[in-house]
């Protein structure tokens, strides 16, 4: 690799909804550079939409590496600034834990979800405070947390903890707080396994326990599967309800539309999707197994990459004005969720609520507005899922 002159995280663009400018140069002229991490280490960025699909499903990646010591850190995030996970039995794990995960996130469960999904919606907006509110606040945090609660069979009376450990687990600044978060939400999961052998329920978290002796699961393995899942399964989720939200207040037109057709609501889901997927680490790491060759660039085996869906997602390349909001869009292969074997196992989850809320939300509150000028909005630089500190709103 020669010498990277550009450093992470880059100079961000003057508008919240925008990716940093360097991104979309680097796309345009140099689709798979030699880039500094923001812990200084050397990784290669990859920015186009072909490159990024195509490496995202690519069994020669992957999350590990065969010298952790020696790997380069991409973030001083827990959960992705570094390689996880044994390299010689990852991609067998990987595909075991897909296998036993899928049904609790399948469509007929997803589906069946959705009534209780739309009750929850309706029900967050009854209870909205006065105007202005801080639409972060009243409803963008409690939806995503009660329906993962949910559905994961985690008592929602704890979701202030919950909330705690997630925003702690999400910090790109303080690692030991992170670490400490992780290890007092794993320890929570661990502490409901015995009610869930005792009196089991319809709940992601009782089927694990379930399948522990068939599948050779471990208390601990159980326990940190789900603690995941819980930050996972919700934080993104949060941010892209604000900024789906942010979007359609800024875009003239769209909001008085989807109330007049609501058969718009899914291309409009999936615009929010691609363009509030934007990142405060630069991109998904990954870890070369071997040799690969991307372009016109070889990247040698256990060199850190960096997949930029973010960028991806506005690449000329695949999509026609990649800027503009088009609930119309079709296609719309956009990678918030990844691609391949990779592709999120949540995607169904998130997809339901969004719909569920962007249904409701038009016609419920028809004179929805910000309360601020949106160059006042402020943006969580310090956390890996980035999101809005607040969004306040009138009506």
């Amino acid at each position: 690799m020669n010498p990277p002159t550009d450093q992470l995280p880059f100079p961000p663009a003057d508008d919240i909804l925008a990716v940093a400018p360097r991104y979309r140069e680097l796309q345009e002229h140099r689709p798979v550079a030699p880039v500094r991490a923001a812990t200084g280490d050397p990784a290669w960025l990859v920015t186009r939409h072909d490159d990024v699909t195509a490496l995202l499903g690519d069994e020669r990646l992957g999350r590990s590496h065969p010298n952790p010591a020696r790997a380069a850190a991409t973030s001083n995030s827990v959960l992705l600034g570094g390689p996880v996970g044994d390299h010689d039995t990852e991609p067998d794990r990987h595909h075991r834990m897909r296998r036993l995960l899928g049904p609790a996130f399948s469509a007929r469960r997803m589906n069946a979800l959705r009534p209780r999904i739309g009750y929850l919606v309706d029900d967050l907006i009854d209870r909205l405070p006065a105007p202005p509110a801080d639409w972060h606040r009243a409803f963008s945090v409690p939806l995503p947390v009660m329906v993962i609660c949910e559905l994961l069979g985690v008592p929602y009376h704890d979701h202030p903890r919950l909330r705690r450990w997630s925003a702690a687990l999400a910090s790109l600044t303080e690692p030991a707080r992170a670490r400490g978060a992780r290890d007092e939400l794993t320890e929570y999961v661990r502490g409901l396994l015995p009610h869930k052998r005792d009196a089991p329920g319809e709940d992601v978290l009782s089927d694990l326990v379930a399948a522990q002796d068939e599948h050779g699961l471990t208390d601990d393995a159980v326990a940190r599967t789900v603690a995941m899942l819980l930050f996972a399964g919700h934080e993104t989720t949060v941010v892209r309800l604000d900024l789906g939200l942010l979007l359609l207040l800024t875009q003239p037109g769209h909001l008085g539309a989807i109330r007049a057709d609501a058969t718009l609501v899914p291309g409009a889901v999936e615009e929010i999707l691609r363009l509030s997927s934007l990142t405060t680490a630069g991109g998904l790491p990954r870890y070369a197994r071997t040799d690969i060759t991307v372009g016109a660039v070889t990247i040698p085996a256990g060199d850190a990459i960096l997949l930029a869906p973010h960028a991806a997602n506005r690449d000329r390349r695949a999509f026609a004005d990649p800027d503009t909001f088009d609930p119309t869009r079709t296609p719309n292969p956009h990678l918030s969720f990844g691609h391949g074997t990779h592709y999120c196992i949540g995607a169904g989850l998130a997809r339901a609520e969004l719909q569920e809320a962007f249904s409701r939300i038009p016609a419920r509150l028809p004179g929805l507005e910000l309360a601020v000028a949106r160059d006042e909005l402020r943006w969580h630089g310090d956390r890996l899922t980035g999101g809005l500190a607040e969004l306040p709103v009138t009506w």
